[in-house]
């Protein structure tokens, strides 16, 4: 049997109705971008923000629709409020009696984020550029934290270039239960999240970015995390739509940034800490990673990239400066291999720096709960 076109999901849709009842939900350019991957279609349904709870059954008439298609073998389908460039405007909305959709704030006061229920705080590990070792820090600080005793969670929010599933040595797909609800998956003690246990590595996700958006808030809060002490997100690199994302709807209890001593990773990295403080989401600290060479053979330390420079950012914008990672074999080996410096070599000096930075992360974390969060909507 050939595989499903994009074309023949959006004519299965033509025949779901939109909300006013005339004109069929492609029509109306409700539909987001298709993406197919593994007889698995993936897409958003644009409504205005005051109408979702109202139009859940418009959802789940899309997802029957598309799950009954010859040849799929699932579908994930998600409300947004974000209108793709260019579509045509949903229909008015009506007033609705005994509405249950969301209460509006008043007119100069944001809404609040929504809290994840069981989830005590959520930790951003972030940088401005790729190639910094970025998601190498975030699942070994996920794992420095739990070696301290924390119950901890991780999400992978590159949905463009997910590496958690290579990196915590996880394969298979998750589970799914009730209500469309995901297993999350699991290894080491810490449950995981990523797009990479939903699509064969390798396949290119051309997204725009209300699809990144609708994926990235699936993944958090469509997910059975149970109770957690602390998720951390691998964030992407840079500060476009998935890190606008994370910062303005989900209540960050603050990011740590991640950089190299040179120079031009600095400039970077501070594109980062700009766009965090833009978006009033704390800023718990900088790490300096690749931070001096360790000699495999000698022992002997080398400052290849410089040193010292993300410390000296640190003391200059008056953020805490988190710790410094060496470069060593071992890290970039165990991390290949799918099992973290900090379970393989739990003792030694690597895991050491780790766990400590997990420490200090978690002490800013707790030391800035008790100020209110910030409520900011994607505009």
């Amino acid at each position: 049997m050939s595989a499903v076109t994009r074309d023949e999901v959006l004519a299965t849709l033509k025949t779901v109705r939109g909300p006013d009842f005339e004109h069929d939900i492609v029509a109306l350019g409700m539909v987001s971008d298709v993406f197919i991957s593994d007889g698995k279609v993936y897409f958003s349904i644009t409504v205005p923000a005051e109408r979702a709870n109202e139009l859940e059954p418009l959802r789940q008439a899309a997802e029957r629709a598309v799950k009954a298609m010859p040849g799929i073998r699932g579908a994930l389908v998600s409300l947004t409020a974000e209108r793709k460039a260019g579509a045509a405007p949903a229909a008015k909305p009506q007033p609705v009696a005994h509405s249950h959709a969301p209460t509006q704030a008043p007119a100069g006061q944001r809404p609040a984020k929504q809290n994840i229920p069981g989830i005590g705080a959520i930790i951003a590990v972030a940088s401005g550029k790729g190639g910094v070792g970025k998601s190498t820090t975030a699942v070994n600080l996920a794992l420095g934290m739990k070696a301290n005793g924390l119950k901890v969670g991780i999400l992978d929010a590159d949905v463009y270039g997910p590496s958690m599933p290579r990196l915590l040595g996880i394969s298979g797909r998750p589970q799914q239960i009730e209500n469309r609800i995901i297993v999350p998956m699991e290894n080491y003690g810490i449950k995981a999240m990523s797009m990479g246990f939903l699509v064969d590595e390798g396949t290119a996700m051309i997204w725009r970015g209300p699809m990144v958006q609708s994926a990235l808030m699936q993944m958090l809060r469509e997910v059975a995390w149970g109770d957690l002490d602390v998720l951390v997100v691998d964030m992407p690199p840079g500060t476009g739509d998935a890190q606008l994302t994370m910062a303005q709807q989900v209540p960050l209890s603050g990011a740590v940034i991640v950089s190299t001593p040179q120079d031009l990773a600095l400039i970077d990295a501070r594109k980062g800490l700009n766009m965090f403080n833009k978006v009033e989401v704390p800023v718990l600290g900088i790490v300096e990673n690749m931070s001096y060479f360790i000699a495999p053979d000698t022992g002997a330390r080398y400052d290849i990239f410089g040193h010292g420079g993300a410390r000296a950012e640190a003391e200059k914008i008056g953020v805490p400066f988190l710790g410094e990672v060496p470069l060593t074999i071992a890290i970039r080996e165990t991390s290949d291999a799918g099992t973290p410096v900090v379970v393989s070599d739990p003792e030694g000096p690597q895991a050491k720096v780790y766990r400590e930075i997990a420490e200090k992360v978690w002490k800013e974390a707790q030391a800035r709960s008790g100020r209110a969060a910030p409520s900011i909507v994607f505009e």
